[in-house]
């Protein structure tokens, strides 16, 4: 279940001693959202602590060493350790929890994979230029753009629907956060910065279809849902409460 976002001077939440793992998160926090998919896909029990990281309660920097979100308290495990950066956490839940596997068991093709983890931040660094930045239109989107050709061009080599394969794998849920949050852009932004069906034919086709995904629909939002926090974080007055 969902606790609210405690604020400065709150009490940490109390939970039942289930032995069910306590995720730290924040609701729109994209690197958060990996942790999610990945628990949901494997439908792995978990509690939703959301931190308004504006206003962190003291006791959360206990629970998190860099102070930001996901971090995951492994609840079963001596000393409840703690476990923070989605891509670590996401792995650690790879290995955990076998029975719904999310990468390729070959280890060539699993090491790929993580490269094209990697190589997404190239979009990552261009999306938030282009979110945050005065007066967009001064950008050049090609930049944003070239980031996702790179993935357009893996759909076709792989002439699969997802990345990975049948279904969607950990590359699939590793990058849709931002694809979730690229349809913000056309409300926040502008309407040039949709991304073009003749050159993204197959990127659009797997957007599509990932938003049939039992784990993307569990933490989805729309693009005007997006747009607004996106708006209020550029202001410099994130609304952590608008949901």
């Amino acid at each position: 279940f969902i606790r609210p976002f405690p604020l400065t001077g709150s009490d940490k939440p109390v939970f039942p001693d289930d032995g069910v793992l306590k995720l730290y998160s924040m609701r729109f926090c994209p690197y958060a959202h990996r942790v999610h998919l990945v628990l949901d896909a494997k439908k792995v029990p978990h509690h939703d602590i959301y931190i308004n990281l504006k206003e962190k309660p003291q006791w959360f920097f206990d629970v998190s060493s860099s102070g930001k979100v996901p971090a995951l308290e492994l609840v079963r495990e001596p000393g409840h350790p703690m476990l923070i950066e989605s891509l670590i956490i996401c792995d650690y839940l790879e290995d955990k929890y076998p029975e719904v596997p999310l990468y390729p068991k070959d280890p060539l093709k699993k090491a790929q994979e993580k490269i094209l983890i990697e190589r997404f931040g190239q979009f990552i660094t261009a999306f938030y230029r282009v979110l945050l930045h005065p007066n967009p239109a001064e950008l050049d989107n090609d930049v944003l753009f070239a980031g996702l050709g790179i993935y357009e061009d893996e759909l076709k080599q792989r002439a699969t629907d997802f990345f990975g394969g049948s279904s969607p794998g950990m590359l699939d849920y590793m990058i849709w956060p931002w694809c979730e949050r690229f349809a913000a852009l056309k409300y926040d932004r502008g309407d040039g910065l949709e991304l073009d069906p003749q050159r993204f034919a197959l990127l659009l086709k797997w957007r599509d279809l990932m938003l049939q995904d039992r784990a993307v629909k569990v933490f989805f939002l729309d693009g005007e849902t997006h747009a607004k926090y996106m708006k209020s974080r550029r202001e410099g007055n994130a609304d952590y409460n608008m949901l």
